[in-house]
């Protein structure tokens, strides 16, 4: 167990694996008509109530501080609420497979601005393999959606808005980290605050009766409340672990379990250029996984 925790790799395939069950389950409950902020606020409510009941039960407290209550706002807005929202209005639009797409796009714009500020710059095998999953990504962009049903525009763009709010929050996360908080402490503290975002938003546009709509998919949402907090207990430890551009390679991941998904389980077609471009993004994802491995050598053999 030890080593799978600070195993970087490791980390980003269940991570990732994890992040991609919330795309079919999303499309399933807004099928089913829960609005997407609702959808959201089961995300982050869920995931934040289990994982605080394990904090609780380890005997642990949370001591607020000016710093860690920034912390969590400003993570539960740009890593959670808002691409959350935009992701489960999109998937009804998109399907499942194609907006798992768009999480690729977050480690070229992590990267970009990774490089801007000067928080972690990859080596150049990580960059080619950036690249790589880069280039498998436009390809199946440019297929816009199912076969057969090319996507409006308009969602299309509100899509790409999903990596960008992603590669936010990857950047802040590195940068306001606050020294000497545990990961799990603050996947508590962010997801509360987004739950208390997010039920602000619910109470004041849709009102109460937007929660009427759970009950029509009471396994979904346990499926999605146990997939989520085990994703969260992990996330921040890759981010610990890898750094901001290695964390952003679960979108990798988290689409090609997308597409699998929203293939097998939910009858979404896609185009021949559809999977060849997952199978260049999978590539992509080998490559900054050996260069990761590369670098965590390089820093070991380095005397102190």
């Amino acid at each position: 167990m030890k080593f799978f925790w600070d195993s970087a790799p490791g980390l980003l395939v269940v991570t990732g694996g994890l992040l991609g069950l919330t795309l079919p389950f999303g499309k399933l409950a807004t099928a089913d008509g829960v609005p997407a902020m609702v959808w959201a606020l089961v995300i982050s409510l869920g995931a934040g109530s289990v994982l605080l009941a394990v904090i609780l039960l380890r005997g642990e407290r949370i001591r607020l501080t000016a710093h860690k209550l920034r912390y969590f706002f400003v993570t539960a807005a740009v890593s959670y609420a808002i691409p959350n929202l935009l992701m489960f209005s999109a998937i009804p639009h998109l399907g499942a497979g194609y907006t798992g797409i768009m999480f690729t796009l977050s480690p070229v714009i992590t990267l970009v601005f990774s490089i801007l500020l000067g928080v972690r710059r990859p080596n150049l095998l990580g960059v080619t393999g950036i690249a790589v999953g880069f280039v498998g990504a436009v390809m199946v962009a440019l297929t816009r959606g199912e076969a057969g049903q090319p996507a409006d525009y308009f969602w299309v763009a509100v899509g790409l808005l999903i990596p960008v709010s992603l590669a936010a929050g990857n950047i802040y996360r590195t940068v306001d980290w606050p020294e000497g908080t545990g990961p799990i402490e603050l996947a508590v503290g962010s997801h509360l605050a987004a739950a208390t975002l997010l039920l602000i938003g619910i109470l004041t546009l849709l009102g109460r009766q937007a929660f009427v709509s759970l009950g029509g998919v009471p396994l979904v949402v346990a499926g999605q409340v146990a997939s989520a907090s085990a994703m969260f207990a992990v996330f921040f430890r890759l981010q610990a672990v890898g750094g901001p551009v290695y964390l952003s390679q679960i979108g990798y991941v988290a689409a090609a379990v997308g597409l699998f998904a929203g293939t097998i389980f939910l009858g979404e077609h896609y185009q021949l250029l559809t999977w060849v471009g997952a199978i260049i993004i999978t590539a992509g994802v080998f490559i900054t996984t050996k260069a990761q491995n590369q670098a965590v050598a390089r820093a070991q053999t380095q005397p102190a």
